[in-house]
């Protein structure tokens, strides 16, 4: 749980980027493009895809840290005028739990003497510091493992000949995924497997479908 923050960025992004860069290589290729339009197709898709995972990750956690801040302040307004219906309904809460009445009750009463926002803040609202919205956090590390992901595929295609190109970028995507998938699953004390099938079945269903447009446009331009 104190890794869920940065974790969860960064295996979208990474992901994001191995897919969506990837993806876009191979159906540009499909297409009949050659080694530089690919290669500036690739960039431009790194780059725009970078900025954009930061700025959708920055406004998106922003929007759940002013709504966390909402809750606390209207939270803290009803410990300030109304404490005992806060007490009780932090006792109801322990009580279904499975706390008897009057020990929650007085296990209420005991948190709102030592802190009475961080017991409603955890046990009422379900923010606790570990899981509070870190938007900066979020969009720098989204950026920054979308910009690692998306450069494999784009080292593919420096590396290989070009009638190898699309090949190479599906293997060395798809190895990568696989690679993501595990690591990411360690990290969360997640299922490996599971991990690994589901991040390689929709990446190579990406690549696939991309390249089907790719050498559909191109035939048709061609």
């Amino acid at each position: 749980m104190e890794r869920i923050g940065w974790l969860r960025a960064a295996v979208l992004g990474a992901n994001d980027g191995i897919v969506s860069t990837g993806s876009l290589i191979v159906g540009v290729a499909a297409s009949a493009a050659g080694r530089n339009e690919v290669l500036i197709a690739g960039v431009a898709a790194l780059v725009a895809g970078a900025m954009s995972m930061a700025a959708g990750e920055y406004v998106s956690v922003s929007s759940q840290a002013d709504t966390e801040k909402a809750d606390l302040d209207r939270e803290r307004t009803e410990l300030a005028t109304i404490p005992e219906a806060e007490k009780l309904e932090l006792a109801k809460i322990y009580e279904e739990r499975g706390v008897e009445k009057a020990l929650a009750l007085e296990v209420a009463g005991q948190m709102m003497a030592h802190d009475a926002l961080g017991a409603h803040a955890r046990d009422e609202l379900g923010i606790s510091e570990i899981t509070s919205a870190r938007p900066l956090q979020a969009a720098i590390t989204s950026a920054l493992t979308f910009t690692a992901g998306a450069g494999a595929p784009l080292l593919a295609v420096l590396l290989v000949p070009v009638g190898m190109l699309i090949p190479a970028v599906v293997i060395v995507s798809l190895l990568c995924l696989v690679i993501l998938g595990a690591v990411g699953a360690k990290l969360g004390g997640a299922p490996v497997g599971r991990s690994v099938l589901r991040v390689g079945f929709w990446g190579a269903m990406a690549m696939l479908v991309t390249a089907g447009v790719g050498r559909l446009f191109g035939t048709a331009v061609g």
